[in-house]
């Protein structure tokens, strides 16, 4: 099968192609919806993104990591399962060089278990479709968040979600849901004592 490529749509890495890979649930972000969330993000952040934090828990292709990247974000933590897809991510963050994107290969929810570093500020969320992951990863995502953080989901369908994610943004483009959301660290959230 052919590879075929998208590309970076904003900031200084804008118009850099980013092949996509074969493999399983992969499935790249559209432009349109890329754009559109960084739009938000924009707006939200007064256009500040070089202190923020993004971690990209489903990264695939890295569409949506590098668009952090690109637009100055200070750090960016990207996790894929799939051997050829991290393989190219690390291939793009070389050629790149940038130095503010890690990568880790492993499944998302063993890693969230284990990542203890200082809060994200964005989390997104881009699971492959028809994957079971609402229920654990909501119970394993507050550890990694601080008040006034941003999720971002990215869905066929929007899941059931959890009373501390307040809605911000939503839209649709296609067959894709998104929407943007923020932490409440007032609300209950899952016990995490088990």
């Amino acid at each position: 099968m052919k590879k075929h490529a998208i590309r970076i749509v904003g900031g200084e890495y804008r118009r850099t192609p980013i092949t996509v890979v074969t493999a399983p649930g992969l499935r790249p972000t559209p432009d349109r919806v890329r754009e559109t969330l960084f739009n938000w993000l924009a707006h939200l952040w007064g256009g500040h993104f070089h202190d923020k934090r993004v971690l990209d828990l489903f990264a695939g292709t890295g569409a949506l990591g590098f668009e952090a990247a690109s637009r100055g974000v200070a750090h960016v933590q990207m996790v894929e399962t799939a051997p050829a897809a991290v393989d190219a991510l690390r291939a793009l963050r070389n050629r790149l060089q940038a130095t503010q994107v890690r990568i880790h290969a492993g499944d998302a929810l063993q890693v969230l278990s284990r990542l203890r570093a200082t809060p994200f500020d964005l989390v997104l969320l881009d699971p492959p479709f028809h994957a079971d992951w609402p229920d654990t990863l909501w119970q394993l995502l507050p550890s990694v968040l601080h008040t006034d953080s941003l999720v971002y989901i990215e869905a066929e369908k929007q899941p059931a979600l959890p009373k501390w994610l307040v809605p911000l943004r939503q839209s649709r483009a296609g067959r894709v849901q998104f929407s943007l959301h923020r932490f409440d660290a007032t609300a209950d959230t899952v016990d995490n004592s088990g």
